[in-house]
């Protein structure tokens, strides 16, 4: 479904094209600001974990894994001292010039491992205890021998570039409609909650490595300066220096994966150039 709706979304594009020039108040122009604020749903491909440390040396192979989304209520996402604990996105843009913004983005995303799964695992443990041994054959992840999350959260810090073309714009300029592409590159700063074997849970956020993402998206403009903005994000994570315990403690994982998102955000735009002059749309 999402390569149907990739592959309609830009012929959309091929058919109108990025060439149209914005009208001044498609807030698309150099020197207009905006600031998002918004919500995301994650899915991830399977990944090879590799875990490392004084007394371990193993790899699991085609993991499973799910994000993990707050239940909606007024409590879990409309609070102040809570609105950071669902899956959420901040970013904010600046257009460099007409129709492409240069934007800074924290994106909240929750990775959780299936648990009770049935994956290879090859390696050893030297850890004294029931897994005690070397592997090379099925393993079930059991809660006693591994948890794994990065639930505060899979966190992606990027810049990205977006290119806008506009879809509609009404007569009075009280409602437009925006298509976007960009793309973008960043750090992901996770909050990792492990548990192996009988080792004390982690959850410090630690740089853990980086992402590169792609993404189309659609923008709706009501009043000049309420936006909603829907985006499908298409990425790849690479973290090759994951936490598992507390300070002092060594032991490191790994993994890589590619991941897709889908965001809806909501927020103001402001020009910083002045109030402008308003032509009608033709």
């Amino acid at each position: 479904m999402n390569k149907v709706i990739t592959i309609l979304f830009f012929c959309l594009f091929a058919e109108t094209g990025f060439s149209q020039n914005a009208n001044p108040y498609s807030n698309t122009d150099k020197g207009q600001v905006y600031i998002l604020w918004g919500w995301n749903r994650a899915y991830y491909t399977k990944s090879n974990i590799s875990f490392k440390g004084d007394d371990y040396n193993f790899e699991l192979a085609k993991v499973k894994a799910h994000d993990r989304p707050t239940a909606f209520s007024y409590h879990n996402y409309l609070k102040i001292d809570r609105i950071t604990i669902p899956q959420t996105n901040f970013r904010m843009g600046y257009f460099i010039k007409k129709d492409l913004a240069l934007t800074l983005g924290f994106d909240h995303m929750k990775y959780v491992m299936d648990q009770d799964q049935t994956v290879k695992m090859t390696g050893n443990i030297d850890r004294n205890g029931s897994y005690k041994g070397s592997y090379n054959g099925d393993k079930v992840l059991t809660e006693d021998f591994l948890t794994f999350e990065h639930t505060d959260g899979l966190n992606y810090i990027n810049v990205e570039v977006e290119k806008y073309m506009k879809i509609y714009q009404s007569e009075n300029n009280k409602f437009i409609v925006l298509g976007l592409a960009g793309g973008g590159i960043g750090f992901m700063m996770p909050r990792t909650d492990a548990k192996l074997l009988d080792y004390e849970r982690n959850d410090e956020f630690h740089v853990a490595g980086f992402g590169v993402n792609s993404k189309i998206g659609l923008q709706l403009t009501f009043f000049k300066h309420l936006v909603i903005k829907f985006e499908n994000k298409y990425g790849y994570i690479n973290m090759p220096d994951i936490n598992l315990h507390k300070k002092g403690i060594n032991g490191t994982a790994k993994q890589a994966f590619f991941f897709t998102a889908l965001d809806g955000m909501i927020g103001g735009t402001f020009s910083l150039n002045g109030k402008k002059k308003e032509i009608k749309s033709k």
